[in-house]
């Protein structure tokens, strides 16, 4: 079923058209360029004219203007009721919301494009808020869409396997593209596209099965998430090494310590830059632990020691509680 603003857009264009082929048959019948547009604009609105306006009204002729009424009423009558339609459904709201959030698109830049809102999208999007992360989210389905708006989520309906849909979403100027699709097909042709398109961006997919796994790394995914294999991985670890779960979901913030894990980039000419672990003081000045450093080769080392220096351009992984973490990067400018 077709929407009202795209009935609109095409009865104008009909209207248009009808317009124009009026103005070309009143002048093909002899009358000015006036008279013929004045005869046309009188005629296909249906407000009276007389038949000495621009010249003879042949046999002929009247058929023709006969015809531009008939058509001409009925395309009007036909935008009209979309008119009607869109003003009953708040397409017009819809369609202004539409145009600010396309303006707002344009603007972003290191943000992360989440390709679907379902159960996997829904939790991605609630992180990617709270360490204040900028994301827009794409899903073909307007109730999700429409789930996504009502928490303030920057969010469109469209389909993301479509090229031009992700160069609208910003694509070449995005930090990551995450694709949680329920589909491995679609998770796989969005990965394909947007590598494509982007060379430089990072992309996480997930999959159903491990057979995909291996596709998806081909087709350009840095990292690719099975969450049947990961739930299935995690409760044989509760079985056979709770303590250790217990940590994880103590980093994770499930723990009222709101303990988590945090990767701070860490930017040139930042005053951490040249300092080394003992001189910040994560652990005493903090409560922080530092977890491991990022190099800006991407060389991760773990657990570094307190001679280890701060390096710019690379990032630093800090374990911690919330607060506490938000006061380290503040006090750093990260």
């Amino acid at each position: 079923m077709n929407s009202p603003l795209r009935r609109l857009r095409r009865g104008l264009a009909i209207l248009a058209s009808i317009f124009l082929v009026a103005v070309l048959g009143y002048r093909v019948a002899g009358w000015n360029l006036l008279d013929a547009t004045y005869m046309a604009i009188i005629t296909l609105f249906t407000v009276g004219f007389r038949d000495d306006v621009g010249g003879v009204m042949t046999p002929p002729l009247k058929v023709f203007t006969m015809a531009l009424i008939i058509f001409g009423a009925s395309t009007v009558l036909y935008i009209l009721g979309g008119l009607v339609q869109m003003m009953t459904e708040g397409e017009i709201n819809r369609a202004l919301g539409l145009r600010r959030i396309t303006r707002e698109i344009r603007q972003l830049s290191g943000h992360v494009i989440l390709c679907g809102f379902g159960r996997m999208g829904e939790t991605l999007a609630a992180e990617l808020r709270r360490v204040k992360q900028v994301f827009v989210v794409v899903d073909n389905d307007p109730a999700r869409v429409a789930e996504a708006t009502t928490l303030n989520y920057l969010a469109i309906h469209d389909d993301a396997t479509e090229e031009q849909v992700l160069q609208d979403l910003g694509l070449e100027r995005a930090k990551a593209l995450v694709t949680t699709l329920p589909k491995d097909a679609d998770n796989l042709f969005i990965t394909l596209t947007a590598r494509n398109l982007n060379s430089q961006v990072q992309i996480i997919a997930r999959a159903e099965y491990r057979s995909t796994e291996k596709k998806l790394i081909q087709a350009g995914a840095d990292r690719v998430v099975l969450p049947a294999a990961a739930g299935a991985m995690r409760m044989a670890a509760m079985i056979t090494r709770p303590s250790t779960v217990e940590l994880v979901e103590l980093a994770a913030g499930r723990n009222v310590a709101e303990v988590t894990i945090d990767e701070l980039t860490i930017p040139p000419d930042c005053p951490l830059v040249g300092r080394t672990v003992r001189e910040t003081e994560p652990r005493s000045r903090h409560g922080l632990l530092i977890v491991a450093i990022r190099r800006p080769n991407q060389t991760l080392e773990f657990n570094p020691d307190a001679n280890t220096v701060f390096e710019g351009g690379g990032s630093v992984i800090v374990m911690g509680r919330s607060e506490d973490i938000e006061r380290f990067r503040h006090e750093y400018g990260i």
